[in-house]
């Protein structure tokens, strides 16, 4: 019987969860969930001074909206100092690391040589085989691991393929600081092999650190496990993604307005594929998932592919999970929260009957919710600049006639509503947008809203005719 499958997501708490790390969640994620194993949290926070709470909370929280879930608590890297120190010993017991006492005098000396000599800089193993006891008294050491200094240390990289990288290119890295602290490289292995990581799933910017990573592994006798690199998201210019790209916090893409599975959908599609599938649902993802499917080159980040896609999303989600979806989002927009307080049980209803109509508009939750905006609106509303054209041109007295029309209408219907209008214009010998073009700008105070006749019916006999009262000039 084989070992169950654990990954884990592994993010630093020195800012948000930004998308690139969302994306490394999302495939731990799938990976995890499509071969029924878990996925592990640790928050590596051994970082002291750029840690805080804050970024922790909101990792988490980015983590929950986008519906990736982790198994067990998340665990803090720095809370496992002592268990790291105390590995970073064994090593030393077994040969495996040694005491550095080099000042960082001698340090900063070594770095002017190398420099001087065009060689890249590296500990030039001063401490590597001298006996301790020639260690000046005032020197606090470090703990340097005992790299191999000849052959080479192999990754076999789902994702990058076979990876070589030649001992000697490798020096020996610090393990344990002088104040007693363990180091990234060390940490990690530790962590991992403890939690029994049988895949990591990480950014290819990993890769230097995963050859350092083999090597503890390696000399603890442990089973290095599985490695996959994935290459970095890139702007749509090819540039290094930034924030004028899209480097945001995935709290910003919430606040956007985007849906949880849409970019579930969208991050998949960034360096892994399954054929020509655009769109697929998240089960559909967790079932196609595989290693060997993600690309070796970086993917490009798109906000129009991106906003499409959500549109889809919105278009196609049930009315009432997207109106679950609004108003999760309301607290997270501008002005939502005040529109929030004010979506009683009634406001819901309209809402979810007026939901058809509107995400037929909307790409995103913030025009969702402008779309629904004239259902919270105060009598009189205030126009923009074309429902306001539209009234002076014609529109206050087309009002004026339709009015009785619609308050003799006996069922308040959206079939109803529109078949009296017609007769009326066609009595009036109007088009009909000549009559739903001031209706629109009456009922909305803009110009552009769903099908007039389902506003008519979602505001209710009362409100719509006193909004068109209030417009309707001889």
């Amino acid at each position: 019987m084989s070992s169950p499958i654990i990954t884990r997501f592994a993010p630093s708490p020195t800012g948000f969860l930004h998308i690139g790390g969302a994306r490394t969640a999302l495939f731990n994620w799938a990976f995890a969930r499509g071969r029924k194993g878990k996925m592990l949290l640790r928050i590596e926070d051994t970082d002291r001074e750029r840690s805080t709470d804050a970024a922790v909370t909101a990792i988490l929280d980015g983590l929950t909206w986008l519906g990736l879930t982790w198994d067990g608590d998340a665990v803090s890297q720095y809370a496992r100092a002592e268990r790291h120190r105390e590995v970073a010993n064994e090593l030393l017991k077994r040969g495996k690391a040694y005491h550095c006492y080099c000042t960082p005098q001698e340090l900063e000396a070594m770095r002017a040589k190398a420099e001087a000599e065009k060689r890249p800089i590296r500990y030039d193993g001063t401490w590597r085989d001298r006996d301790p006891s020639s260690a000046p008294a005032v020197v606090k050491p470090v703990i340097r691991f005992k790299a191999p200094q000849q052959g080479e240390t192999v990754i076999e990289d789902h994702a990058q393929g076979r990876v070589v990288i030649p001992n000697k290119d490798l020096d020996d890295l610090i393990i344990l600081r002088s104040d007693g602290n363990p180091t990234y490289n060390l940490s990690v292995v530790v962590d991992d092999h403890d939690m029994g990581v049988t895949h990591i799933i990480r950014g290819v910017d990993h890769l230097t650190n995963a050859a350092r990573q083999t090597q503890i592994y390696l000399a603890m006798g442990w089973s290095v496990p599985d490695m996959t690199h994935v290459p970095l998201i890139h702007g749509p210019d090819g540039a290094k993604l930034s924030k004028r790209h899209g480097a945001l916090g995935v709290e910003a893409y919430r606040a956007m307005g985007y849906l949880p599975a849409a970019l579930r959908n969208y991050l998949a599609r960034l360096g892994w594929s399954h054929g020509d599938d655009e769109i697929f649902s998240t089960e559909q993802l967790v079932e196609w998932f595989t290693l060997d499917s993600l690309g070796k080159s970086a993917s490009r980040f798109d906000f129009a592919k991106l906003e499409n896609l959500n549109g889809h999303y919105i278009r196609h989600t049930p009315d009432a999970e997207l109106l679950r979806h609004l108003l999760a989002f309301m607290p997270h927009a501008e002005g939502g929260p005040d529109l929030l307080a004010r979506t009683d049980d009634a406001m819901k209803a309209k809402l979810l009957r007026a939901m058809a109509g509107l995400k037929e508009r909307a790409k995103t939750l913030v025009e969702l919710l402008k779309g629904a905006a004239f259902l919270y609106a105060s009598r009189p509303l205030s126009m923009d600049d074309k429902a306001r054209q539209i009234l002076v041109d014609g529109g206050h007295a087309a009002l004026a006639a339709l009015h009785p029309v619609l308050a003799g209408a006996g069922d308040w219907t959206a079939h109803t509503l529109e078949a009296a209008v017609k007769t009326h214009a066609e009595q009036a010998g109007l088009k009909l947008g000549k009559l739903a073009q001031p209706l629109r700008a009456a009922l909305t105070g803009t110009s552009t809203s769903p099908g007039i006749f389902d506003v008519l019916e979602v505001l209710g006999r009362d409100e719509a005719l006193a909004r068109i009262a209030d417009q309707a000039k001889p």
